[in-house]
């Protein structure tokens, strides 16, 4: 079966070491089995300390990173291969095998042009130099495509599954998140079943960043390719409540939440057990 996670975001806006204890806390009392943490660009962050917190609660921690403006690769690649390389030293501090997130670019970085030719070279050699640095710790990085509001290097699942294959590095595969997914892709069940055992990360949100099963995410398309590739990796949860009023900018919540954070994610927490249950069963 799957691993029930949630996001820090759930809890805090942002990684700092009292609100990723309550965080880690948090996610324990609700029921969740694993906590994505989100690397603050700083790397002001005590890995041994944050392990022996996780562990005093019995819960798995996995990390991920977003790439600051002054890390875009097609135009700072140096500097992005050094702040990528620093957080998989972190991870390699907790003992953990897994970095992901959006590490093919900054996040709002565009140059009002499609990704060109020289740039997506750019992009694939700091990808193959920082995947084999993490082959060193055995460590697998997984690449999340984000929307085209976001980003212009990668927005959908093939154009990471073409570069997994291009570059040919055994530890890269593909970190979905269904926010963008109901964005960019066709459909939520095609990018799955071509991914199979390359989709190492899943983020589950729905269309509007609300209580999962309320918007306009296909779930039990999602869920039955899940199945049919038999997926054991992370669901990790990751919407918003404007109840963490330092969410609201940065997530555009211009309008007040239906739920309050605890609610939102122990609702779809059962959500997402609920639709492991229906497909899962449906493959036994």
């Amino acid at each position: 079966m799957p691993i029930f996670g949630t996001s820090i975001l759930s809890f805090i806006p942002y990684w700092s070491a009292e609100g990723g204890e309550y965080a880690i806390k948090k996610t324990a009392e609700y029921g969740f089995d694993l906590l994505e943490i989100n690397l603050p660009t700083s790397l002001d962050f005590n890995a041994a300390l944050i392990k022996k917190q996780l562990n005093q609660h019995g819960i798995l921690g996995r990390c991920s990173l977003n790439l600051p403006a002054n890390c875009h690769i097609p135009q700072q690649p140096e500097k992005a291969v050094t702040l990528i390389k620093n957080a998989i030293d972190k991870v390699a501090e907790m003992d953990g095998d897994f970095l992901g997130g959006v590490l093919h670019s900054a996040i709002g970085k565009f140059t009002g042009n499609p990704c060109t030719t020289e740039e997506k070279l750019i992009v694939y050699q700091v990808l193959n130099e920082v995947a084999t640095y993490a082959s060193k710790n055995n460590i697998t990085l997984a690449i999340e495509p984000i929307n085209r509001y976001e980003s212009y290097v990668f927005t959908e699942a093939d154009e990471v599954l073409n570069m997994i294959e291009t570059i040919g590095v055994s530890n890269i595969g593909l970190h979905l998140d269904t926010f963008h997914m109901n964005i960019e892709e066709k459909n939520f069940y095609d990018p799955i079943i071509k991914a199979g055992d390359r989709l190492k990360h899943m983020h589950i949100t729905e269309s509007d960043r609300g209580m999962t099963g309320e918007g306009n995410v296909h779930w039990d398309d999602l869920f039955s390719a899940l199945s049919k590739i038999n997926y054991q990796g992370p669901l990790v949860l990751e919407n918003f409540s404007s109840e963490i009023t330092a969410l609201i900018g940065p997530t555009s919540l211009w309008r007040p939440s239906k739920y309050n954070a605890e609610d939102l994610a122990k609702g779809s927490l059962l959500f997402m057990r609920s639709m492991v249950n229906k497909w899962y069963d449906k493959t036994i």
